[in-house]
């Protein structure tokens, strides 16, 4: 029977389970990505599960979110982190290097390859025929100590991509483009397969941009065939041998599908403060904007760069306007310089920052008081540039460098007829530099025990949650609607950031652009429930925002639905994600109310659902868990790592 990709894919992975949708599975992973953001609480993790040394074909350890270093927390997380990759056998790439997602496309990403990362972006790696999933820290650590992940079987969609992009639109309006169809809940347990003629248009820089925002749609992962665009990547990385063809079959069958037509797609931009709040730039054309930044995981390759360069070329950034840009790797930004690309920025007025995601994720570059910035990122939750008040807009390099030039929202499009600028499509490079100074190999097996790892004061072992009484009493100590994102559970930015490693200090942190009250008012009520909204939790992959609540006593947060790599975050840390069983009982519940769940424990064990009993209005309603038997086992266990370690324990006494 004729297979898709994506199902080739799992299967050639598969452990255990039937893959058939809402099933789970079990998969081997061959690779694990981690940065220093989430990295950190993955390596205290790896530590607990008492294995010597990653027992994975390749993990690497990325420093490229906190390099703002502007205290001691950050540059003692990164040697930390080195030595840590040092004692047990993962590469590491030092700050500076690369942003994850691009300095992996150019030097480890295979075709046909499985890998986990503890940032919700890695499926950008699908961009290479990979099958890529971003989760918690705490599923890439138990990867890292040798198990399979496990997750339920998404349904896989065909993207079917017809005809080419028209001129002064680009991959990045594709995904947008989508996003406007959809939303940032449509993908939930879905795989996105891209097919069709438009795919061979498209270079592997281009197809990593649309792969990397797959997430923001909701999905588990995204994945393009690997061919003769491939190959010319991978041959210009110098690693031509590690290519191998992966396709889907002729004829095969999906569950859903989406056509796109490349040669409609129009420059789009997403307004605040959502992905998927999307409209065509000239219905905004004419805002007056405060910033403009290229760059981040999602639009920081040579293409990206060299277009604005071009656009950009014997002009000036608009007076009033602030420009910069962040290459996605060493091994661009070589390129781009040696090119004389750069030079064109900078006599432009464009500010060139570090090599690292930076303004992404609110690490300097911040947009003043109000003020509207257009970004080429992948997020524009509220606050997450670090401005409490931000209004960021998502665009294309090309809208992005016709804004800069104006001061204003600008179409492309009106920009190259105003300007006499012709399009000309930039040509993928044939060769990169060869650059390996950014990686750190580990020693010898035999000398890695001789290593020692190095804390620093910011370095913090969590505490183990305890596994759940019979019953859950608590007051709801905050009522939140829908698409509350990991953004304004945790915040980023350059004070929070630096926390990661510190589950209680990063505490005091929780909800700080929602209610700043939160963490002093679940302290003093003993800890409590959070009611949310549907997809609660989208967004990073950030397992701190379960974390941090659970140290503050947070036993359950009941909503009418889940984020995939939240929920699952949420169950390792020992916190019940409930769902309401008739979604509109989340209207009655309010904040101060004391919730009683009844009968928890036997609920678990036995599968079934629960009663809630809101004492205030004396009134009973019934919620679920979405959950499989294994989930339940981690929440009667007490989290994540206490039954790994039973079942570890079990293993061993066979």
């Amino acid at each position: 029977m004729p297979e898709n990709l994506a199902r080739k894919l799992i299967g050639s992975k598969l452990i255990e389970g039937e893959p058939e949708a809402g099933r789970e599975v079990a998969l081997a992973m061959d690779q694990a990505l981690l940065q220093d953001a989430t990295g950190t609480l993955a390596w205290l993790e790896f530590e607990q599960m008492g294995v010597d040394e990653v027992r994975i074909g390749q993990a690497t350890q990325y420093v490229d979110h906190n390099t703002l270093q502007t205290g001691y927390e950050s540059p003692d997380d990164h040697v930390f982190l080195q030595s840590m990759c040092a004692r047990y056998g993962a590469v590491f790439s030092r700050a500076g290097n690369g942003i994850s997602h691009w300095a992996h496309l150019e030097a480890f990403d295979v075709p046909g390859d499985s890998m986990l990362g503890c940032d919700s972006h890695t499926p950008q790696a699908g961009a290479m025929g990979m099958l890529a999933i971003g989760a918690g820290g705490l599923e890439v650590a138990a990867v890292m100590a040798g198990e399979p992940y496990r997750f339920a079987m998404p349904s896989v969609v065909e993207v079917r991509l017809e005809g080419e992009l028209p001129a002064w639109s680009s991959a990045k309006d594709v995904i947008l483009e989508i996003l406007r169809r959809k939303s940032v809940r449509w993908g939930r347990n879905k795989i996105l397969e891209f097919t069709g003629p438009g795919v061979a248009g498209l270079t592997v820089p281009e197809r990593g941009t649309i792969a990397n925002m797959v997430t923001e749609l909701g999905a588990t992962t995204g994945v393009f065939p690997s061919d003769d665009a491939t190959l010319a990547w991978m041959r210009a990385q110098h690693r031509a041998t590690a290519w191998k063809p992966m396709a889907a079959d002729e004829g095969a069958a999906y569950d859903e599908r989406v056509d796109v037509d490349l040669a409609s797609v129009e420059p789009l931009i997403a307004k605040p403060h959502s992905p998927d709040n999307v409209v065509p730039v000239r219905e905004v054309a004419g805002l007056e904007v405060k910033q403009v930044a290229v760059g981040s995981s999602v639009n920081s390759s040579f293409r990206d760069l060299a277009i604005v360069a071009e656009m950009l070329d014997g002009r000036e950034v608009k007076p009033g306007v602030s420009m910069a840009v962040s290459p996605g790797s060493r091994r661009v930004l070589l390129l781009f310089m040696t090119s004389g690309g750069m030079t064109k920025l900078i006599r432009a007025g464009v500010r060139e920052l570090e090599v690292a995601c930076g303004p992404c994720i609110g690490m300097g570059f911040a947009p003043p008081s109000g003020g509207p910035s257009v970004r080429t990122f992948n997020r524009n939750f509220r606050g997450r540039s670090g401005t409490a008040d931000d209004a960021v807009y998502l665009a294309s390099p090309e809208t992005a460098a016709a804004t800069a030039a104006r001061g204003v929202i600008t179409d492309p499009r009106d920009f190259s007829r105003e300007e006499g600028l012709a399009w000309r499509r930039i040509p993928e490079p044939t060769s990169y530099p060869k650059d390996w100074s950014g990686y750190v190999s580990p020693p010898p097996r035999g000398e890695r025990r001789r290593v020692d790892v190095v804390r620093g004061p910011n370095i913090v072992q969590y505490d183990l949650p305890t596994p759940p009484g019979e019953d859950i009493d608590g007051e709801v100590l905050i009522k939140l609607g829908d698409n509350v994102s990991t953004d304004d559970i945790l915040p980023a930015g350059a004070k929070i950031l630096p926390l990661r490693s510190n589950i209680p200090a990063i505490s005091d942190h929780v909800f700080e652009y929602v209610d700043p009250t939160f963490p002093r008012r679940a302290r003093e009520a003993g800890g409590g429930i959070i009611v949310g909204g549907d997809n609660y939790g989208q967004g990073s992959s950030r397992e701190h925002a379960a974390a941090a609540p659970a140290h503050l006593g947070v036993r359950a947060v009941l909503a009418k639905g889940f984020a995939r790599i939240h929920r699952d975050n949420l169950v390792n840390f020992g916190v019940v994600p409930l769902v309401f069983a008739d979604p509109a009982d989340h209207d009655s519940v309010e904040a101060g109310h004391q919730l009683h769940v009844e009968a928890l424990r036997g609920a678990l064990e036995e599968g079934r659902g629960v009663t809630v009993h809101d004492l205030a209005r004396n009134f009973r309603f019934e919620a679920t868990f979405p959950l499989s038997s294994r989930e339940r086992a981690i929440l009667l266990a007490g989290g994540a790592v206490r039954w790994l370690r039973r079942e570890r324990e079990s293993l061993a006494a066979r």
